[in-house]
This record gives structure tokens, sequence and C-alpha cells, in this order.
């Protein structure tokens, strides 16, 4: 790690005491020093929502790169190294150029307070823009309206969901929240979205509306059928509006991802990427750097890396877990909830699949006791549960407890995913992606 690298991450990290302040003014003043960067990105996907952002953003980014298309990607948060948010073509950003950036930004920073989220989005921007992409795919990271992403044009704007998450910032109620989502739909836009219905569709059209911009609904305007789903492929048949059918194999476990991909199939085909770049992108989406969404990293016993963090993602997964129920035998859970999460509401999915669950502190400060998750765990009706300090100590426990034919899954916080693959325990290498 060189010098320079080091005095950029200790820069970057300690910005988080700034915690989440929304606005977009320091992000103006930011950008403004870098000579607007924002405005040299390329076709821009900018990608808001509460669960399968990160999926609908990595389905993009590899359809685009297998078109043949110089394609950007930024994504948080990072599962190991900081470097994973920021990618060109699946290659994630060196460290010599966050060096740079920061070097150039830290006066600045430091002068209007910004945040850990917001100058990563300023040097993410800035390396783009120098290397010259063609697409720019961008997920915001909280809520829209005042994200710091949103100092970015988007020419297509996909919402794949909205569920109650961060109330304090973003209002009490689904309308309010998918209001402040919705806000990133600027004119010129072309807006996709898999949200069926109610107060949050009625809100993403309003956006749409007064901007002028066509909406597409899943539901309403194209249709898939699963056909297929084990660890690492998805096989799935979609339909469009346009009358074509296709048969597609993504290299994602659940079925619940069916409408991510299917999203990210329209608005390919309206961007007019052929049939063969998108079969080839979906196959190859291990390249673009997804991680730890229900990621099979070893077998007997199976060992997968999830990163669901709240009540509706959870509730994915067990339904993924339960559409693959045949291939194991019992489920063992490792656990661990940052604070400012219903870690009741995230941990009641699993009470009626678990046979056991070990809870442990996640390496951070904002982590929530596993003592107090133990005690949640045994309220959801999870029949043997243990305490342990780290996830190497609860891995050790599940792993002489757990048999060649039982499945032990990682989950509840990207901190916990994120340290297990760091761990290098199984090498962290994907097992069961579905081939190209």
């Amino acid at each position: 790690m060189t010098v320079e690298y080091q005095e950029a991450i200790d820069f970057l990290y300690p910005l988080h005491r700034f915690g989440i302040r929304p606005g977009l003014d320091r992000m103006h003043r930011l950008l403004n020093v870098l000579g607007h960067p924002e405005r040299r990105l390329g076709l821009v996907v900018h990608i808001a929502g509460t669960n399968g952002k990160g999926t609908v953003a990595a389905c993009m980014a590899s359809i685009f790169h297998a078109a043949g298309r110089k394609t950007a990607l930024y994504t948080s948060p990072h599962l190991v190294d900081f470097t994973e948010r920021i990618r060109i073509d699946g290659r994630q950003i060196s460290r010599e150029k966050i060096a740079g950036s920061c070097a150039r930004l830290k006066q600045e920073a430091l002068a209007v307070g910004a945040t850990f989220f917001e100058v990563t989005t300023a040097i993410a921007f800035d390396y783009f823009a120098d290397e010259g992409v063609e697409v720019s795919v961008v997920e915001t990271g909280m809520g829209g309206r005042l994200d710091a992403t949103n100092t970015v044009r988007g020419d297509i704007v996909i919402i794949p969901s909205i569920g109650m998450e961060h109330t304090a910032w973003l209002g009490e109620t689904i309308r309010e929240i998918a209001a402040e989502k919705a806000a990133i739909v600027k004119p010129g836009a072309c807006v996709y979205t898999a949200v069926a219905g109610g107060a949050a569709l009625d809100e993403i059209g309003n956006a749409a509306a007064r901007c002028e911009a066509p909406l597409y609904v899943a539901a309403r305007d194209a249709s898939f059928r699963v056909n297929e789903v084990r660890p690492g492929l998805l096989d799935l048949d979609v339909v469009l509006a346009s009358g074509e059918r296709r048969n597609l194999k993504a290299a994602l476990t659940g079925s619940f991802h069916a409408s991510n991909v299917l999203l990210a199939v329209m608005a390919a085909r309206d961007e007019g990427i052929g049939w063969d770049a998108i079969e080839a992108g979906l196959s190859r989406l291990p390249a673009s750097g997804y991680r730890a969404r229900l990621e099979q990293v070893s077998s007997r016993p199976r060992v997968m890396l999830d990163v669901s963090h709240n009540p509706d993602g959870m509730e994915r997964s067990v339904e993924a877990l339960r559409e693959m129920r045949g291939t194991f035998r019992d489920l063992y859970v490792l656990i661990g909830i940052v604070a400012d999460k219903d870690a009741a509401a995230v941990i009641r999915p699993l009470g009626g699949i678990a046979r056991m669950a070990v809870t442990v502190d996640l390496p951070t400060e904002r982590s929530r006791s596993s003592t107090e998750l133990g005690v949640v765990c045994r309220e959801a009706g999870i029949g043997e549960v243990a305490v342990c300090r780290s996830s190497a100590e609860g891995l050790d426990l599940l792993c002489s407890r757990a048999g060649p034919e039982d499945l032990i899954l990682v989950t509840g916080s990207f901190y916990l995913a994120g340290e297990v693959a760091a761990s290098g325990r199984w090498g962290g290498e994907p097992h069961g992606a579905a081939s190209a």
C-alpha cells in the first residue's frame, strides 16, 4: 500500500464523523473544484430504490460492457476494499487515482464539511470523466432528491422497489419515501420501475409526468416466467412489450431477482443493445464485481454470503432458500446487524427455516450487540441460538455443528459478509456461477 493511498484512506474514513447530511450544496462545491466531471459521464443510468439497486446496477453495467461500450459502475458500500465501489469495465479504480483525487479535494472537503459518501462520489465522477467512459451506471446511496449522486442527469432512471427505510431522512410513509427516490427523474430521461402499484407507483408516475419522461412499468409493459433456480443460476423467459421473447440465464440466486433482470433487459433493448450482449452480460455478472447476494463460496457444507440487512431483503433471501430447500438438509445462520436497523423485523423471516443462529458483533462501532441479537433470535422462534464475539469464532462453532449436506448462511450486513470474504477462509472465490 503506497503512502499516498494510505494518506487518502486516512483522510476519507474519518469523514464518517459527519454522518448522513442530505443536501447538494457541498457536492456542487466539490465538483466545481474538479471541473464538473458529472457533465462528462456519457450515457448515465441512475438507479434508486430500496432493494434490488445493486443487482440492477450490476446487470446494466455487465450488459453495456458486453456490448462493447466502455462502462463505469459506481455502487456502495464495498465488501472488502474501498476500490470496489468505483469500476470501469469491471476493473477497480487504482489506488493512485484515489490518492490523486483526494489530494485535489481535501482542502475544499474540509472547508465545507463534506461527508465520506460525497467525497467518494466526487472521486468516482472525476475518474469516470477522465477515463472517457461511454456509459456510467450510478447507484444512489440513500434516497434520491438530496443524494450526492443526484448531481448527474440520468438518461435512464431505474427504480426497482420502494420499501420503508431511513424514515428519519426520507419520510414516514411509502408515498414520502417514493417521492424522495423518484426525484432523480429529470427531463429527457426514460424511467423504468418494477413497483407494481399503490402510492409508490403514483409518486414515480408523478415525477415522470412533471419531467415529461416516459414511464415503463415491468408488470404492465413486460413479463417474465422463472424456469429454474439454483445457486448461481436463474433461468427465466422474458416477454417485452414489442412482443420479443427470450430465454435468459443470469448468474443470480433466487427468483426474486427476476424483476431486476427484466428491468435491465427492458432498458437495454430500448437503448438498442442486442440479445447476444444481454445474454453474455447476464451470464458474467461476477466479473462486474457483483458479490454477496446469496453468493456460494464453499460446498460441503455449502456456505453462502448474503448482505440482506432490511426486512424486505431478508424475506426475499429466505424465499430463495425455500426455493432451493431440497438442496440442503439444515440451515445454520451467522448474523450481525447494525444498530439502526429493526433487528426483530430483519430476523423474523429466519424463524421458520433456521435450525441454529449464531449472533456476532460487527467490526464497526455501529454494531448492535450480539447478546441483544441473541434475544431477538430466540423471540423469532429459532430453536438454538449461540452468541459469539467475532465472525471467526462464530464460523468455527457453525462449522463444527453443520454437516456436509447443510447450509451456512452469513447474513445481516455488508460489514459481516465483507469480513468473512476478506478472511480468505474459503479463498473468496464464488462457486456455482452460471456459465457464459
